[in-house]
């Protein structure tokens, strides 16, 4: 009983140790229309003190966005990742993309209040932006939302949970 007590204690400051010295890693990823955008995303990030993972595109020539969604919808369901980031023109072929995974729920974000109301009532784990249609101002704010507001649980558990259970 001793032994399992201190394997659990240890591992439990492990734990805390980690959490308090390592960065939490943001994946992103994005089509040409949303290389600028990324680029502008990526250097918050970092000055906010996230490391940030980069599924790409590298250049603003023309990708097919499934490519690199495919990426960050497939770490982020596989729990690589705790939450992502994924830009193109319209926001909606990423977000359509990402949301194929069972264990992403992405929200499409115009503004920070539907960010703010993504996570807080939807628990999504992945925001997507539409490159063409908001300010880089915008899309900061919304990212900053996005990284600080909680989920609130409660009546918006049991919706959440509904989420993945098909109708048959």
């Amino acid at each position: 009983m001793r032994c399992l007590s201190f394997c659990c204690i240890f591992a439990l400051k492990i734990y805390l140790l980690t959490r308090l010295y390592m960065k939490e890693i943001i994946p992103i990823a994005c089509d040409h229309a949303g290389y600028e955008l990324k680029e502008e995303v990526k250097r918050f990030l970092e000055e906010k003190g996230f490391e940030v993972k980069d599924f790409g595109t590298y250049s603003s020539e023309s990708v097919d966005y499934p490519d690199y969604a495919h990426k960050l919808g497939h770490s982020v369901d596989a729990g690589e990742y705790s939450r992502g980031i994924v830009i193109c023109g319209s926001g909606n072929g990423v977000q359509m993309t990402v949301n194929k995974y069972p264990n992403v729920r992405c929200a499409l974000c115009w503004t920070a209040e539907i960010a703010h109301l993504g996570r807080q009532h939807n628990d999504c784990n992945v925001i997507s932006m539409p490159a063409r249609f908001i300010s880089k101002e915008t899309a900061l704010a919304i990212v900053d939302e996005f990284l600080n507001t909680e989920f609130e649980g409660g009546r918006h558990q049991r919706r959440v949970e509904k989420i993945n259970k098909l109708i048959k």
